[in-house]
């Protein structure tokens, strides 16, 4: 019997990644539109199957940023259905004050996220829906239910995928100690581009374009 793996992506860190990686090597925005699916079942051994990737976002509140977001999540939901999952939080206006002018500043911080992906890898663990447990982020915060994992569910093996740019020592160090596996998904540039989407991908009935700050 193959070994079930589910993926649990970070939106907001695997997005950040992937920009500031491409403000560094303008060739890395070819990674911005693909299949997600494809490209992380590229990771898989022959006895895994994908059973599926549940992607963790929210929408921005700047509306061409969201467009761009609900092209690429409505795109891989189209190729890939019941298989891609989208969890939503949710993006709130922060005041921030300058402590010596007083000037104060208003900026989007996204809420939720952690939340959610403590939820999921949990509650997916209580309902043995996966073997395998792969987190892709780089965010130290997800550590405590990491951690509550390998000690309620000893037979579920966690790994971490760091997007690019992206990194905590925290991560690396916990799942290392358990002899599990890290991946740095920025040495993995050909698994990013054998996955870009087609610049329309339809079905007959809906179809779906590639943002155009995102073609090359």
């Amino acid at each position: 019997m193959k070994q079930r793996v589910i993926f649990y992506v970070d939106g907001f860190n695997f997005y950040y990644g992937l920009r500031t990686k491409k403000n560094i090597d303008h060739s890395w925005r070819a990674a911005y539109w693909i299949d997600l699916l494809k490209f992380f079942n590229q990771f898989l051994s022959p006895n895994q199957t994908l059973e599926k990737v549940v992607y963790f976002t929210a929408s921005p509140l700047n509306p061409d940023k969201s467009n761009r977001q609900g092209a690429f999540l409505n795109a891989n939901k189209l190729l890939n259905k019941s298989k891609f999952e989208i969890v939503r939080g949710q993006y709130m206006k922060k005041a921030i004050q300058c402590p010596k002018c007083k000037y104060t500043i208003i900026r989007p911080e996204e809420k939720k996220t952690d939340v959610n992906i403590a939820i999921r890898m949990i509650g997916d663990c209580i309902d043995n829906n996966a073997d395998i447990l792969v987190l892709v982020s780089g965010d130290s915060d997800l550590l405590p239910p990491i951690e509550f994992i390998q000690r309620k569910y000893p037979d579920k093996k966690i790994r971490v995928y760091f997007p690019p740019t992206i990194f905590s020592i925290d991560l690396k160090n916990n799942i290392k100690a358990q002899g599990g596996k890290i991946v740095m998904l920025e040495n993995n540039k050909n698994k990013f581009l054998v996955s870009r989407m087609s610049d329309v991908v339809t079905n007959g009935e809906k179809s779906y374009f590639i943002p155009d700050k995102w073609k090359l």
